[in-house]
């Protein structure tokens, strides 16, 4: 296209002209297997790397689909050098493949002798084969199925996994769809986990995540664990296939800090899994209790180290990953396509929302101004610390009246990062509180408070940044994050987009202390809700009311 909206360049970057007339169908199509890295005003710019593009192969999309979308919005002919890279690293995926023998051994087998005696001969992998029946094949030895995937990837040649998994023990599991039905495109995301076998769903929160973990339930029928972030999402995971499926109560057990209970169906936490004992992980057991068929890792994104090691030894079990970001922020996006499965689905937030099946927001970054002696014990503080003083400027408080008086009646959320500024917005605006340190019972009063209505304001902390389902939420304010944190950011959002029975747009605003690291990390937080099509209107603080 002669004026199209990108500009292909010989670097694997592509940039993306924000105002172009088709910016926002160049974005859809180009955010499958490229990732935003800067997001300026006016132009974005996106890098075609080798897991996006292994990660979009394994969802079905060809290299042809890739370079298509590329030649349709280029403004000038994409660099041939590019062509020939994203063919060359798209048809790595499968070359290398793991399956079963006849004698159920777990073999490595490729048809190109080059490719296989290249990564036979890595110092890391070849102590994971143990034989060479022929030419073509290797033999892996029964416990590292997880580990030889995950060497593999990183010297470029991902596997594809066809080795099949345990059936584990069957469950009947059915869908009770009375008076509701799973939507299209969940209908879908199911489809092509089953096919995969393993793999990650990727929705926008609000989207219906859970209601996919319950549907490949009952498609694969058989005993399942479903690990989650925290114990209120346990419960809402547990209240939530009471309702949509035929399980009972009997059959879903709760392994927490509080129950620990081992049933067909079991719910269990990220954090008991990984709370460790003179030095040990007591609890780790749990991943081997039953013989689960399936096991379903929620919030994906946050999966911690040890369970990343355990689940190495897990890979002859269906694994489901949900998550509304594949974005990690400790590097670890390619341990979750080795071990838990390549994306297999992934439905654009503003695509939804055009559905009508999550609610539109509209963004904002508030900046404040520090006043004078703030500002002088900014510059003087040590790098450390800078951060801290910034994101938590009591100029902000005032700055969170005037944005809670300009939505009266609506429900609000104040979230942030620091204990002690969380303290005193609570004092200050008379509002109740949720940290870590509240109870788990006086969490759920206090959310479903907010749910009925019966309370309006809510200040809560990084706890209410994870599958906690506020669906009347409508405006969100935030305070401080977690430095840079691109996932954050989504999730904080996504408080705001499940469907509302009021359809205006929600609104997210992020207040940022002027010329500090404050703003220059809320650009980095940024950039995944700019590659989904949401912008941040820039707002004075002082300029609110006129705002």
């Amino acid at each position: 296209m002669a004026d199209g909206p990108l500009i292909v360049q010989s670097d694997r970057t592509v940039l993306l002209e924000v105002a172009h007339s088709d910016a926002e169908t160049a974005r859809h199509e180009l955010a499958i297997f490229a990732e935003l890295e800067r997001a300026p005003e006016h132009i974005h710019t996106y890098r075609i790397t080798r897991l996006g593009l292994w990660n979009a192969r394994a969802a079905g999309h060809t290299a042809d689909d890739m370079l298509q979308t590329l030649d349709r919005w280029s403004r000038f002919p994409v660099p041939p050098s590019v062509s020939v890279d994203i063919r060359e690293t798209v048809n790595r995926y499968g070359r290398l493949t793991i399956r079963r023998g006849d004698d159920g051994e777990l073999l490595l087998t490729s048809t190109d002798r080059a490719v296989l005696a290249e990564v036979s001969r890595n110092k890391r992998i070849q102590p994971l084969l143990i034989a060479q029946p022929d030419p073509d094949t290797y033999v892996i030895d029964a416990w590292a199925r997880g580990h030889i995937k995950q060497e593999l990837l990183k010297i470029g040649w991902p596997a594809e996994d066809l080795a099949g998994y345990t059936p584990g023990t069957p469950h009947p599991i059915d869908l009770d769809e009375d008076g509701w039905a799973l939507r299209p495109y969940q209908r879908e995301a199911v489809e092509k986990f089953h096919d995969g076998g393993s793999g990650v769903v990727v929705l926008p929160c609000g989207a219906g995540k859970t209601l996919v973990g319950a549907a490949a339930m009952a498609e694969t029928k058989t005993t399942t664990l479903i690990l989650v972030t925290n114990t209120v999402s346990a419960r809402q995971w547990r209240d939530e296939l009471l309702k949509r499926t035929s399980l009972t109560p009997e059959e879903i057990g709760e392994y927490s800090g509080q129950t620990k209970e081992v049933k067909p169906v079991t719910i269990a936490t990220y954090q008991i899994l990984t709370a460790r004992r003179k030095g040990e992980y007591p609890h780790l057991a749990l991943l081997n209790a039953l013989d689960w068929g399936l096991i379903v890792y929620d919030e994906v994104h946050l999966l911690p180290a040890p369970v990343f090691k355990l689940t190495a030894d897990l890979q002859a079990r269906r694994r489901l990953g949900l998550t509304a970001t594949l974005v990690r922020e400790d590097g670890r996006e390619g341990d979750v396509f080795s071990l838990i499965g390549p994306k297999r689905f992934d439905a654009p937030w503003k695509e939804i929302e055009a559905q009508g099946f999550i609610s539109p927001a509209a963004c904002y970054e508030v900046r404040v101004d520090l006043p004078p002696s703030e500002r002088l014990e900014y510059a003087a503080s040590a790098d450390e610390d800078r951060y801290r003083l910034a994101a938590t400027a009591p100029a902000k408080i005032d700055v969170v009246r005037s944005l809670i008086a300009k939505h009266p009646g609506e429900q609000i959320l104040v979230i942030g990062q620091y204990l002690e500024q969380l303290d005193e917005l609570s004092e200050a605006l008379d509002a109740p509180k949720i940290t870590g340190s509240t109870p788990v019972d006086e969490r759920e009063r206090l959310f479903q408070a907010f749910r009925d209505g019966t309370i309006n304001l809510l200040v809560v902390s990084k706890v209410a940044n994870f599958s906690v389902d506020l669906p009347e939420a409508s405006v969100a304010i935030q305070v401080s994050g977690s430095f840079g944190s691109r996932q954050e950011e989504a999730q904080r959002l996504g408080r705001l987009l499940r469907p509302k029975q009021t359809e205006h747009t929600a609104s997210f605003y992020t207040l940022i202390a002027r010329d500090t690291v404050d703003q220059d990390f809320a650009q980095n937080r940024q950039r995944f809700l700019a590659e989904q099509g949401y912008s941040y209107t820039i707002l004075d603080a002082e300029r609110l009311e006129a705002a």
